[in-house]
């Protein structure tokens, strides 16, 4: 199948196109403001499927808003028309359409030319008014809020927030990426003459810029968000997206002593932490059981032992670990335990705790195993 991108360098159009090169059936066109405008009657005259994404937004002149959303709409139909091409022809709108503003306006011309297009030709059409829309390579201090607020916060720039109860509707560009594909083969989500993306989050300013700079936080706490909501998911994938290229990675503390060293390394409000503890040769750790806390520890270098007794009885359990042999040992409740290394090597130990520590109530007593 042959598809045309138009607005190929724009912000959505990178990442539909990213995602139909990995579709291996796909032969993609682009075409952009770089491109040869000869190429548009070539690609108009062999395309399957039109993806329209070119447009204008924040132009220097407003009368540019009609050249630019309208004029270009116009070329393109006009190419198709010329070859006879009753191909699909997708738009990209905005909510705006529905305002009284030079940019709402040429959106809404755009949208009726492309609707008596289809009166005339009986050429399919897809009209799509985005709302706002977020996620990785989206341009900063351009058009999204979201972008912005990203960037600058990863960057230790200021942001400007005028009013921080507005609410904001936002689509992530995965989503839409995914509605856009579905629609090749016929499976739009189209609500009355017009498409929509299907999953829309509203929330307010002041909710997103407290999110972001509590990811900006979250390495010194060594914290994780809450990945059960979708909103927030998506946020952190996209504040990710805008870090110094030059501060990928972060320091964390680690608790060194003779015996070796523990380090914490992710925490999160419900699903406990993880940590990295190094034992060196012939040392023991532990000797300590807990009432309610739990643990699984995992040994991925060297050769150790981990051992059990239950309270109150005088049986020792042992259970030989090596990263050799990837296996999880759980740490019940009511058991002394230890772990002790049997190598000539560091013995490294993945350690997941089913709570944060809290040194108020440590539930750790220590006891010989």
């Amino acid at each position: 199948m042959k598809i045309l991108v138009t607005g190929a360098q724009g912000f959505v159009g990178k990442n539909l196109i990213a995602e139909l090169r990995n579709q291996n059936s796909t032969e993609v066109f682009e075409y952009g403001r770089e491109t040869d405008s000869d190429l548009l009657e070539k690609y108009c005259k062999e395309v399957d499927f039109v993806f329209h994404l070119a447009g204008v937004n924040r132009p220097k002149d407003q009368s540019e808003y009609m050249d630019g959303n309208f004029g270009i709409t116009s070329k393109l139909l006009e190419a198709l028309k010329k070859h006879h091409n009753p191909c699909p022809v997708m738009i990209s709108s905005s909510i705006q359409a529905e305002l009284d503003n030079p940019y709402g306006i040429s959106k809404k011309a755009s949208e009726e030319l492309l609707f008596e297009y289809s009166k005339e030709t009986g050429a399919k059409v897809l009209v799509y008014r985005f709302p706002n829309i977020f996620g990785k390579w989206s341009k900063p201090n351009y058009n999204s809020a979201v972008a912005t607020f990203c960037h600058n916060i990863a960057h230790d720039l200021p942001i400007n927030v005028n009013d921080p109860n507005v609410l904001m509707k936002l689509v992530y560009i995965d989503d839409v990426v995914e509605e856009l594909v579905n629609a090749i083969n016929g499976n739009e989500n189209s609500v009355g003459d017009y498409c929509e993306i299907p999953v829309v989050h509203t929330i307010s300013l002041s909710e997103i810029v407290n999110l972001i700079y509590s990811f900006k936080n979250s390495r010194e706490e060594r914290s994780i968000p809450n990945m059960s909501d979708s909103f927030t998911k998506k946020l952190y994938s996209t504040y990710l997206s805008y870090l110094p290229e030059n501060q990928f990675s972060y320091d964390l503390k680690m608790n060194v002593d003779h015996r070796g060293s523990f380090t914490e390394f992710i925490k999160t409000p419900d699903r406990g932490q993880v940590s990295v503890n190094i034992s060196k040769p012939g040392i023991t750790k532990g000797n300590h059981w807990h009432h309610t806390k739990n643990e699984k520890f995992l040994v991925v270098s060297g050769k150790g032992i981990i051992r059990f007794r239950k309270i109150g009885t005088d049986e020792v359990i042992e259970y030989f670990v090596s990263g050799d042999k990837l296996e999880v040992v759980d740490i019940p409740t009511g058991y002394t335990h230890n772990i002790e290394n049997l190598g000539d090597t560091d013995l490294i130990t993945i350690m997941w705790a089913n709570e944060l520590f809290d040194p108020e109530k440590p539930d750790t007593y220590f006891l010989e195993v």
